[in-house]
């Protein structure tokens, strides 16, 4: 976050597409420039305006062209402005350009996002994921970008990796990747160790994914409130803004019917969230692959809804999750009155996460999914049918006991699954 004493004016930039062949998304140009406002206002920053260029494509050296850029820069100077904030993602040569021209610090939407997640993350973890994604980002715009890389002093773009003077050299920061690279692995492996351990106990794991801001942290909070164990200090932070929280969450819950299961919190996403940052993630990410449940939570009063509903299962789907068990949630029911026309293919609920509106109803669901999802069993695979133990261990956690026949290994498996590996279960439980 920004220092209060030192807020950065920021003048905020899109370009409007004018013909569909060319546009990269279907989101509206103005309602992604209020979620860049949003963003903004996350990373702690005071927006003195919005422009919007309506352009055929984007233009190679300035984006919005070189007249609006001009435009722009007397914008800035006559506001006063510390930062200009462009809605798309950048070239090198295009954020070296239009610095020259405005003379006013230029970053973009990735960036921006990288620098609210920067500031958010706790977790060791969680740091060097982010450092990763924004080391990567500009290795691939080395060219152009050299003030930026070397830029010291705080505001946005500064956070995480800029806060040091990098060398402007690939060499510098091809090494720099590696290094995270090999920490991430040695904390995935800790993970797939606690996971293991997990695994043991046989408790479901339930996971609350969704678009940033939907409530998943407040549900969270519901959620745990039902275990014995629950302490005020096992709440996780809430704010009504973007990104309130980074770090991935586990917790214990309890069912309807006394029994335990756990559940966890993920990031939440956003439209147009950096490649690099969802690379990143994926580690993270990876507890969703191991849920037999995914809370689908849904912000069921903002318009556009159904869009970010759209995003969120597109980024599921990039980190390899788009075969699991859903329930939506559709909460904020308050806000709307408690009425809503919702038209989906899998099980859903609406609900008042702060209301406490149908919560009753939501456990019940939650223990009935997950009842109905799953069989233990035990399975014994022949040797030569090692390569299925390499695809449940895609989905499932379990431990592997070598024999003469082959391997053997207790594992819940789901109903398409236990039809599927039925002539190697050698016993149910």
């Amino acid at each position: 976050m920004s220092d209060t004493k030192n807020i950065e004016n920021v003048i905020l930039v899109g370009l409007n597409i004018t013909t569909n062949i060319k546009k990269q998304t279907d989101i509206d140009i103005y309602d992604s420039m209020k979620e860049l406002e949003e963003l903004a206002q996350a990373a702690g920053t005071k927006i003195l305006g919005t422009t919007v260029q309506n352009k055929e494509t984007y233009d190679a050296a300035y984006y919005i062209g070189k007249g609006k850029a001009e435009e722009l820069a007397e914008l800035a100077e006559n506001m006063e402005a510390d930062t200009i904030i462009f809605n798309e993602e950048l070239s090198g040569v295009q954020i070296k350009n239009l610095e020259e021209i405005t003379k006013t610090k230029v970053i973009d939407r990735t960036t921006l996002i990288l620098d609210i997640f920067a500031s958010r993350a706790l977790s060791k973890e969680g740091k060097l994921q982010v450092e990763l994604a924004q080391q990567k980002y500009r290795s691939a715009r080395l060219i152009g970008l050299g003030s930026q890389l070397s830029r010291l002093g705080g505001g946005i773009g500064t956070r995480g990796p800029g806060e040091k003077k990098l060398e402007i050299d690939k060499r510098h920061i091809k090494q720099r990747i590696i290094d995270i690279q090999k920490e991430l692995k040695e904390i995935s492996k800790n993970r797939q160790t606690q996971r293991s351990s997990r695994a043991k106990s046989n408790l479901p794991l339930v996971a609350l994914v969704g678009y940033t801001n939907s409530g998943k942290s407040t549900i969270l909070n519901e959620i745990i409130k039902t275990h014995k164990d629950y302490d005020k200090e096992k709440e996780v932070y809430v704010q009504d803004m973007l990104f309130a929280t980074l770090d991935v969450q586990l917790r214990k819950a309890t069912l309807p019917s006394n029994s335990d299961y756990l559940i966890t919190d993920t990031v939440g996403f956003v439209s147009q969230i950096p490649h690099d940052l969802i690379e990143a993630f994926k580690a993270t990410l990876e507890e969703v692959k191991y849920a037999d449940l995914l809370l689908h939570v849904v912000d069921l009063s903002n318009d556009k809804y159904k869009l970010q509903m759209d995003t969120t299962n597109k980024v599921l789907s990039e980190i390899g999750v788009d075969n699991k068990k859903v329930l939506y949630v559709f909460n904020k029911a308050d806000k709307v009155n408690y009425e809503a026309n919702i038209s989906v293919n899998e099980p859903f609920i609406m609900i008042s996460a702060t209301k406490r509106y149908n919560i009753e109803k939501f456990y019940e669901m939650i223990e009935h999914m997950l009842s109905k999802s799953k069989k233990k069993v035990e399975l014994l695979i022949p040797y030569s049918n090692s390569d299925i133990i390499n695809k449940l261990h895609d989905k499932y956690n379990f431990e592997e006991i070598y024999e003469e026949n082959g391997t053997r290994l207790k594992v819940s498996l789901e109903e398409e699954e236990y039809g599927r590996y039925k002539n190697f279960i050698t016993q149910e439980f």
